[in-house]
């Protein structure tokens, strides 16, 4: 482990703190590249206009238009978090606006992802007839197939996404993604249900034009923000600043207690509270509490309690996605264990052919569970910092496979590449630079372990093996307050915009196991002239039972914590050098 010293660019820290910013906080932003205050503002007034989005304005119109004939919209939904989300934001968006609209979401183990022939066969099946429009929500960029027989039954279809296209775009009405061709909206990063507000936007831009809606009178989108923030974060996307900005105001929202009933009641049971909730409990409380349901059951769980206005039924469900999260943990641990073995037993018997000390690991079980391979892949990429895919066995007999990658490999590039080398292997594929699936013929699980370790051969160095931990350098001791932990948690950080972590050498004086899963220390810090200082602190360690030695440099993250009514900084540790 090595850690990597973020360098704030000293004229911009200088900017932010001319500015009024604070000053620890001036550093940070200029170390993850702010370069001046316009940056971060967080008004509703300076989020990039909805004209900017390619096709926003022809979705608004399109919409508009079957709004007024009284025409029948089906949303068509992605099964994880950001899905689930902007499909709540569709629901509530388009139904305060006047639209006749309700829901399909694919089954994860069924219909598989998107817009797919399947999928436009059950909303056949709908009661009431076939829709006259599916809008799809954080999917659809890759439906060529799908849109094409929604189009022989008669429906028209609108594509909301965020994804990277293919090769050949599908022959929808409309499309807005801004990854897009030709589309120069500059949050290339937003969440499939950011792009959902942002249609929403442009929409009752459009009505308020054709005289449905004045400024007095129209919908409160806004309402809507805790949902983005919530889908933003858990798909963790590149917190740009237009992305923070959309966070911040969900957050705001919550911590004043003008939420959804389901976002409440996901708080309680994850046993947060609202008025200090921050951007990493909608990473870790909430987001995999709704991502259960799509992982193990069905994400409708997921959608009724995001769009339930009766805070009893939003309990009542969000206990049930606290159970299906209970589960999830537990078949997670059974298979990260196994996968963990595996590596084992290939870095000490298989050899380099079979994947052991490889560029890239690639990992099976036939009795894996295809709902948590995608988080496994994230805990191996973590632990051994190399692009990793786990697959388990689709019910259509093929390999469902969930990637994730390390900083400086562009994961559906690199499946693209496999596809082009390996013709007939990869059946489908799709994703971002960080994570990407994909599905494989029955017995190609071999083939491709092998053409994957060699596309990660060739495009990664051996310094990008090498695990690295970004630190933002000592924190000054007079800043060791608990004032400076709940500054620090109340900013909005995430992917691409990482939250602080302090580097430190510390005298370790008392450690012990707490639940006999985590590490409890007491330390001293040193000084830069191997002094230590008089003060101790808490170190706790969570996941951690290997002790530390007496002097270790750490890098860890500052939190308060409140006990018997005294609050006091605790230090959480989250790498040790070496």
């Amino acid at each position: 482990m090595q850690f990597l010293l973020r360098q704030p660019d000293p004229r911009a820290q200088h900017r932010l703190e001319q500015a009024g910013t604070h000053p620890l906080l001036a550093q940070l932003f200029a170390a993850r590249g702010v370069k001046d205050a316009a940056e971060l503002e967080q008004g509703l007034e300076h989020l990039l206009p909805p004209a900017l989005l390619k096709g926003a304005e022809q979705a608004a119109q399109a919409l508009a238009d079957a709004i007024a004939r009284g025409e029948r919209l089906l949303i068509v939904a992605d099964y994880d978090c950001d899905g689930a989300t902007a499909c709540a934001v569709g629901l509530r968006g388009l139904r305060a606006m006047g639209a006749k609209v309700s829901y399909l979401v694919p089954n994860r183990f069924t219909t598989g992802y998107g817009l797919s022939p399947a999928v436009v066969e059950l909303a056949l099946q709908l009661e009431g007839g076939k829709p006259d429009w599916i809008v799809t929500v954080d999917n659809g960029i890759a439906s060529v197939e799908g849109v094409a027989h929604a189009h022989a039954h008669g429906m028209r279809v609108l594509v909301t996404d965020h994804h990277l296209p293919g090769d050949a775009l599908p022959e929808a009405e409309v499309i807005v993604n801004p990854n897009q061709p030709g589309c120069g909206f500059p949050s290339k990063s937003i969440a499939g249900v950011g792009v959902m507000f942002y249609v929403l936007l442009a929409l009752r831009a459009e009505l308020r034009r054709r005289g449905v809606f004045d400024a007095a009178n129209q919908p409160r989108l806004d309402a809507l923000l805790d949902l983005v923030a919530l889908g933003t974060v858990a798909d963790v996307v590149r917190l740009d600043a237009n992305n923070r900005l959309l966070v911040a105001q969900g957050l705001k929202r919550i911590r004043e207690g003008r939420l959804q009933p389901g976002i409440a009641a996901l708080l309680q049971v994850a046993g947060r509270e609202a008025a200090r909730i921050n951007s990493a409990d909608l990473g870790f409380a909430l987001g995999p509490r709704i991502n259960a349901a799509g992982r193990l059951a069905d994400m409708t769980v997921g959608i009724e309690c995001l769009t339930t206005d009766d805070p009893a039924r939003a309990l009542e469900l969000a206990q049930m996605l606290d159970s299906f999260n209970r589960e999830r943990r537990g078949i997670e641990d059974g298979i990260k264990a196994e996968a963990l073995a595996m590596l084992e037993d290939l870095d000490h018997g298989a050899g380099q052919e079979a994947g052991g000390n490889v560029a890239a690991i690639s990992l099976f079980a036939p009795h894996w569970h295809e709902g948590v391979i995608g988080i496994v892949a994230g805990r191996i990429k973590d632990r051994e910092h190399r692009p990793t895919f786990v697959f388990a066995p689709a019910e259509d007999g093929t390999l469902r496979g969930s990637g994730r990658s390390i900083a400086g490999f562009h994961l559906r590039d690199a499946l693209d590449l496999v596809a082009k080398r390996e013709p007939g292997l990869l059946l489908r594929f799709g994703g971002h630079a960080m994570a990407a699936g994909c599905s494989l013929v029955p017995d190609g699980f071999e083939r491709f372990r092998a053409a994957f370790a060699q596309v990660a051969g060739e495009w990664l160095e051996p310094s990008q093996l090498q695990r690295r931990v970004e630190v933002d350098g000592p924190l000054p001791a007079q800043w060791l307050l608990p004032e400076i932990a709940t500054l620090l948690s109340a900013q909005v950080w995430g992917q691409g915009f990482a939250a602080p972590l302090f580097s430190a050498r510390v005298q370790v004086k008392q450690q012990r196991l707490i639940g006999e899963r985590h590490l409890k220390a007491k330390v001293r810090l040193v000084d830069a002239e191997g002094v230590p200082g008089n003060a101790l602190f808490d170190l706790l360690a969570w996941g951690r039972t290997d002790f530390l030695p007496d002097e270790a440099r750490i890098a860890y993250r500052l939190e308060s914590n409140t006990w018997q009514g005294l609050t006091s900084v605790q230090l959480v540790l989250e790498a040790v050098e070496g």
